[in-house]
């Protein structure tokens, strides 16, 4: 039996991506590329408030959580590169038991909590930072709303990972019953099963559609959004029009509700829905072109899980115990009832905190702008949080020669976030053992360990074939698009599939119209795979390359039951 500090591996740069180590003990760990949530390069201010840090240090200490200690960031060449550290093995023997003391109960009475105390207190905060008067606050005003919104962004993380460890207890639990009662079952049939059919994400779409079909039935406005290609060129005849301004004063409505959403919610920097309507109106469209049918889809998913679900009872034992039985029901029962809490915690702490963040930056950025101390609002994005404060109190000027130079800083980031974009990250950095490839549980999440397995076999893959994770069953072939940015909505056609680096529930409109996804990142419990697997769409997640090996036209074949993409035609 291997070591847990059995080394599998070692990286630590070379000249095509250097690494600049802060001390030897760090190289010792397991860095991965955080590409499921920060694919891009990252923004100084994002960098010093980040998901990781201090609101994991927390969820390890919290739950007693035996496998694992911290869970640390660092940026290398602009990107966000994350790493578990171990517990000393005699405290996590200590803790184990306390850690299964106590899970069992967040997973049976998390929902209860989040509905009675968590939700409402999140909404409260919400309510808080929506209705602040950015604009005619004053600059010390401001920066304690800056201090405010920093406790709230720590404690939404910190709820973030109540829920997300009471979740997983819950589909943990689900199948390990599973396991004991049935024996080996297919994970394509329970992946079926493991979907959410009531959450955020469905009133999202739901209410779109609604627009769509509104604009259906009405010649005037079916003729004003099918006048022009894109938003930006249809926009000012609605604007011009009686009925397309109350139209888009619907939009609005839609956007005040859902629109706090961006591209990459795990970023300050992104523009959001709520600030641009052009995706919202794009998407419409998309929909109206497509005749996109909202109740179809949705009864086929709720259709097809619970035919999944008799499917999997059909399967029980002769033998089965009532007793056996009974248990597995209940844990069918718990985690179908946990599911929703995957897009609707997305939907409030990741790209609902998030979001507002990003706005309660803009409202400072506008007032700093307005007194000259920046060339524009964005860059607040480009100081981290202590230089953000050390600039308010004490800007460099004419009249204050020896002040904080906060223009030189945000000149000089933005240089070396332009230049990031050119480095292509490497997949991990550090030391890989045994225990940080196969025991510690969020790896998962990365596709972890068969991406660290495969990264050998990647240069000698067929250049028409690119393999990764059977993430949601099934065969499609199409024309590839390839789509990086909210700006490549709108491009995408029906019938496509979709190859990008990942996605998150903001993206879920686009899911409405491909006929299948292929992912650069993600595992088998990411977004694309959990998204796909509620549209019925095929999708391979985890290649790591997909969106260097396929462009947009080419004609692609995607196996989701085996991870595999077959290039059948260039364009």
């Amino acid at each position: 039996m291997a070591e847990p500090n059995e080394v599998l591996g070692t990286f630590f740069g070379d000249d095509k991506f250097p690494v600049q180590w802060a001390n030897e003990e760090d190289k010792q760990y397991h860095w991965y590329y955080d590409d499921l949530h920060c694919p891009n390069p990252i923004s100084p201010m994002y960098a010093s408030l980040p998901w990781w840090g201090t609101s994991c240090e927390y969820m390890y200490r919290r739950f007693g959580a035996p496998f694992g200690k911290l869970w640390l960031g660092m940026v290398v060449n602009g990107y966000v590169y994350t790493t578990v550290t171990p517990r000393d093995p005699d405290e996590a023997a200590k803790l184990g038991p306390y850690y299964g003391l106590v899970m069992g109960t967040y997973a049976r009475e998390f929902l209860g909590w989040w509905n009675k105390r968590y939700l409402p207190e999140i909404k409260r905060n919400f309510e808080y930072l929506d209705t602040f008067p950015h604009d005619t606050a004053s600059l010390s005003e401001l920066m304690i709303l800056l201090e405010e919104g920093v406790d709230i962004h720590e404690r939404h993380l910190r709820l973030h990972w109540i829920l997300n460890l009471a979740q997983f207890q819950a589909s943990m639990d689900f199948g390990a019953v599973v396991g004991e009662v049935f024996g080996q079952v297919d994970p394509a049939l329970l992946g079926r099963i493991q979907i959410s059919i009531e959450d955020r994400n469905w009133d999202s779409i739901n209410e779109l559609w609604k627009l769509k079909e509104q604009v259906k039935a009405d010649p005037v406005l079916n003729a004003l959004f099918m006048s022009k290609d894109t938003a930006k060129e249809f926009l000012p005849a609605l604007q011009a029009s009686a009925r397309g301004k109350a139209f888009l004063a619907e939009v609005d409505a839609y956007l005040k509700e859902y629109g706090v959403r961006a591209m990459y919610c795990h970023e300050f920097i992104n523009k959001q829905w709520i600030e641009d309507s052009g995706p919202a109106l794009e998407t419409i469209k998309g929909y109206l072109v497509t005749d996109y049918y909202y109740p179809s889809v949705y009864q086929h998913a709720r259709d097809d899980q619970a035919k999944a679900v008799e499917e999997l009872r059909a399967l029980l034992p002769a033998t089965v115990t009532a007793e056996q039985k009974a248990k597995f029901e209940n844990a069918l029962d718990l985690m179908l009832r946990m599911m929703p809490l995957t897009p609707d915690h997305h939907f409030y702490l990741d790209q609902g905190t998030n979001g507002r963040m990003r706005l309660m930056f803009l409202g400072i950025g506008r007032h700093l702008t307005r007194l000259g101390a920046f060339d524009d609002p964005e860059d607040v994005f480009y100081l981290s949080y202590d230089q953000l404060r050390y600039y308010a109190a004490n800007p460099k000027s004419a009249a204050n020669p020896d002040g904080f130079d906060g223009k030189a800083i945000v000149k000089a980031n933005r240089r070396a976030r332009d230049a990031a974009w050119k480095a292509r990250p490497v997949d991990w950095v550090g030391t890989v053992t045994q225990w940080s490839l196969y025991g510690e549980p969020y790896k998962t999440l990365w596709g972890y360990p068969e991406r660290f397995l495969r990264a050998a076999d990647k240069a000698l893959e067929p250049e028409d074939v690119v393999k990764g994770l059977a993430a949601a069953a099934g065969i499609a072939e199409g024309i590839a698009r390839l789509v990086l940015g909210p700006e490549e909505f709108d491009q995408v056609k029906k019938g496509e599939i979709m190859v990008c680096r990942m996605t998150n529930p903001a993206w879920v409109v686009v899911f409405t119209k491909i006929a299948a996804v292929v992912c650069d990142a993600g595992g088998v419990l990411a977004h694309p795979a959990i998204v796909s697997r509620e549209f019925g769409i095929p999708a391979v997640v985890g290649t790591t390359n997909a969106t260097l090996r396929i462009k947009t036209g080419d004609r692609i074949r995607v196996n989701g039951s085996i991870g595999v993409v077959e290039v059948l035609e260039r364009a």
